[in-house]
């Protein structure tokens, strides 16, 4: 074998230049800030806050975009930076009035992040800037000197990350959006071949199979943290309702693919129509600049409305379903063009301008969309809330503990108790040891230099800046305990400069960080242990719980017995609080024997009945067409057995991932052994020669106009495909909890279903 040598290794690693650009960064604009300040203007305090002013947006803040976007998130940083560095110094007279301010600051900053990650990603920044000047001494004298080093500081790393090479960019959104787009454009192009006749079965699975893995690489959980459009902005909710209209797409396609629905020369146009929008959407994409509003498919669409009504008496169930299903695949892309074009700031179309439209957010201010934002994740339910107070209480409760101790340095304790505490106490205890381990070894070689070199300042200038680099451009790359002894270090010879040299200083980080690691997995273990692990679930099942109440609410609004607030409301906040738990549940390590429920298949049936009544609802309102009174009683039974479905769906969700995290294998009695296959019974339960809304359509076609008929095929296409979900959501979840019990399938979750591999 041939031995690779630590440089080679060094090359080896895909993320060595990403954290050698970072350590770079923190070398020049931390230390060689530092540096300028004490030794150039001889002022100690300046100095240690341009230092602070400058590691916490290096070291511990994920800046999202390039270029100017990253130097105005650095430069917004300032006046809040000035702000909280004047509250720290003020209220750091009492140590009870420090915590309170810290527990105010540090839950603000933290939920604001639900914006997204422009205020996220500086949040640890944030607190540490109030962190600093809150502990003693009182000294509001400096008060000028600490704005002018955190200043000096801030401005000088925004300076420095515009003068550096940028390095190793993240794919952004908008491409791995768009070339999903591409992706289920070609999937639409095969199906409009196999309904105009062609015999493509190999190449229909292969482009299902290639839809589901893009739609995979869209998931916000595996998208770099900086370029996930989770913010409030006008473009980045037009990003995730773009991906959402996607799935929808290729959720119907694949009820097209699943069986043969006859040759159709009209259906077949519109699935043509469909790719090429599909396509034009990418291109704008991928372009960044929106073109006019999607007018050639809207008219196709038209044409296939009018040619649907024609010759409704000589049309069968089997039919008006597959005619249904096109149409909705029609309209869907005309959502998902939309979307794309609002993605690149162009204004809202006039058709969709209407009250209860898919875009809401387009035509209210952007204050307005932040309150909408931080109310929907106002409750007790949601992860990201829950994470805002958890730190809070932990970080408020060290610095009175500190406080109470009248620890020296004690500015470390609760910088380890912020850098270590997790988002589950599995997680946060297997940060701990590493913690631990890294600061004993990084204490025992600062005590050695210290003990060996004494009071020589040149010393310590000359290696800080070495030991940074070295530290954290290939710390991080050895793993945690490498980088808290490099932090270590770096501290002890930074501090070795400001006072004089102590050789208990190692001895004094080391018992913070064992104090404030502590603190931290103590609030892990107190406040929602289980992380996004133990949401998840509640918020999976809660999703399909308020689809199952959306199912009846359009139903009965597009019958039009029912007016005043949007049906969907609930489901679209609900399904928000699933996101928001998946998506950071997938940055959680999993347990051992952690079975591996198929979350994002849990969460279709909700993205369904979302989707499709938003369109629904959206034809009615621009229509003025209603469902006639006889088949409002017919599909309203249907709605309310696809609710049963969704409700007993949700039962299974809830039952399931409760008796695995007993450890209760998958065997007993009732209604939890293992039902038939779930796709067998959505299609005998569901087929479309038995569906009672659709026999009744197609022996009445002479006794109410074609519109009413068409939109009763619609309503029954949307119930059916949300049934057909609910039952996918059920095998995949007997077969984990099958899994389970045999003692296979452990990890962060698999499964099929219509868009792909849940992971």
């Amino acid at each position: 074998m041939n031995r690779v040598g630590p440089w080679q290794w060094l090359r080896q690693q895909p993320e060595a230049v990403q954290y050698g650009r970072r350590a770079l960064w923190g070398a020049i604009a931390g230390i060689g800030g530092f540096s300028v300040v004490r030794y150039g203007f001889e002022q100690h305090v300046m100095a240690l806050y341009a230092l602070f002013g400058a590691l916490p947006l290096v070291l511990f803040s994920q800046i999202p975009g390039r270029g100017w976007h990253r130097s105005r998130i650095l430069l917004a940083a300032l006046p809040a930076g000035l702000v909280l560095v004047t509250a720290g110094t003020l209220l750091a007279a009492h140590s009870w009035s420090a915590a309170v301010g810290l527990f105010v600051v540090a839950f603000t900053v933290s939920y604001l992040g639900v914006g997204g990650p422009g205020v996220g990603g500086l949040a640890t920044s944030f607190q540490l800037y109030y962190l600093l000047p809150c502990f003693p001494p009182y000294a509001p004298d400096t008060l000028g000197q600490r704005l002018g080093g955190l200043a000096f500081g801030i401005l000088f790393t925004a300076l420095v990350d515009r003068l550096l090479p940028p390095g190793p960019l993240p794919v952004t959104y908008r491409s791995l959006l768009s070339d999903a787009v591409v992706t289920v454009a070609d999937y639409s192009d095969s199906m409009a071949r196999v309904t105009a006749g062609a015999a493509l079965g190999d190449e229909v699975a292969r482009c299902k199979a290639a839809a589901g893995q893009a739609l995979l690489t869209t998931r916000l959980s595996r998208v770099d943290a900086t370029e996930r459009p989770t913010s409030a902005s006008l473009r980045d909710r037009a990003l995730i309702d773009t991906r959402a209209a996607l799935r929808h797409i290729a959720s119907q396609l694949d009820r097209l693919a699943a069986r043969p629905h006859g040759t159709d020369a009209d259906a077949a146009m519109i699935l043509d129509r469909s790719a090429a929008s599909l396509r034009r959407a990418a291109h704008v994409l991928t372009d960044g600049r929106a073109g006019p509003p999607e007018s050639e498919l809207s008219a196709a669409l038209t044409g296939f409305w009018e040619v649907r009504g024609r010759d409704l008496a000589a049309t069968s169930p089997r039919n008006l379903r597959r005619d249904a299903v096109v149409h909705a695949t029609g309209g869907a892309t005309l959502l998902l063009a939309e979307g794309a074009r609002l993605s690149c700031g162009a204004p809202l179309d006039e058709r969709w301008r209407r009250p209860g439209g898919p875009f809401p957010y387009a035509v209210i201010s952007g204050p307005a969309r932040w309150w909408r934002r931080l109310r929907v994740h106002l409750t007790p339910h949601s992860v990201l809330l829950q994470n805002a107070l958890r730190g809070a209480i932990a970080l408020a409760g060290a610095r009175l503990i500190v406080g109470a101790l009248d620890l020296p340095h004690g500015f470390w304790a609760l910088l380890t108790t912020l850098s270590l505490m997790r988002t589950s106490a599995s997680d946060t205890r297997g940060a701990l040891l590493p913690a631990f381990l890294g600061t004993a070894a990084g204490a025992a070689v600062a005590t050695a230099v210290v003990m060996l070199v004494g009071d020589v300042p040149s010393f310590y200038i000359a290696v800080t800046p070495v030991v940074f680099l070295v530290g954290f451009a290939v710390g991080p790359l050895l793993g945690p305990a490498w980088t808290q002894a490099a932090l270590t270090v770096t501290l002890v010879v930074i501090f070795a400069q400001v006072i004089p040299t102590d050789v208990r200083l190692p001895a004094v980080r080391l018992m913070d960080v064992v104090i404030g690691g502590s603190i931290g997995a103590v609030a892990s273990m107190l406040a929602w242990p289980r992380g996004a692990r133990g949401e998840l679930r509640r918020c999976a099942a809660d999703l399909l719980d308020r689809s199952a109440d959306g199912c009846l609410a359009v139903t009965e609004r597009l019958g039009q017995r029912t007016s005043g607030e949007e049906p969907l409301r609930p489901a679209v906040r609900a399904m928000q609080l699933a996101q928001a738990a998946y998506t950071q549940h997938r940055t959680e390590k999993a347990a051992p024997h952690t079975p591996s429920w198929p979350w994002e298949l849990a969460m279709s049936p909700g993205h369904t009945t979302v989707s499709g009544g938003q369109l629904l609802l959206g034809r009615n309102t621009a229509s003025g067409v209603s469902l006639p009174e006889a088949a409002v009683t017919e599909l309203t039974a249907l709605a309310r057995r696809v609710a049963a479905d969704l409700a007993r769906t949700a039962e299974t969700v809830r039952r399931q991932q409760a008796r695995a995290g007993r450890g209760r294998p998958a065997t007993g009695s009732g209604t939890s052994v293992i039902r038939p296959p779930a796709r067998a019974r959505a299609a005998d339960e569901y087929a479309a020669g038995e569906s009672a809304a659709l026999r009744y359509g197609a022996r009445h076609p002479s006794a109410h106009s074609g519109p009413e008929l068409l939109l009763i095929a619609d309503v029954e296409a949307w119930l059916t495909g949300i049934a057909h979900e609910a039952a996918l959501v059920e095998q995949g979840f007997t077969e984990a909890e099958t899994r389970t019990g045999t003692g296979t399938g452990t990890g962060t979750g698999t499964g099929t279903g219509a868009s792909g591999p849940s992971k």
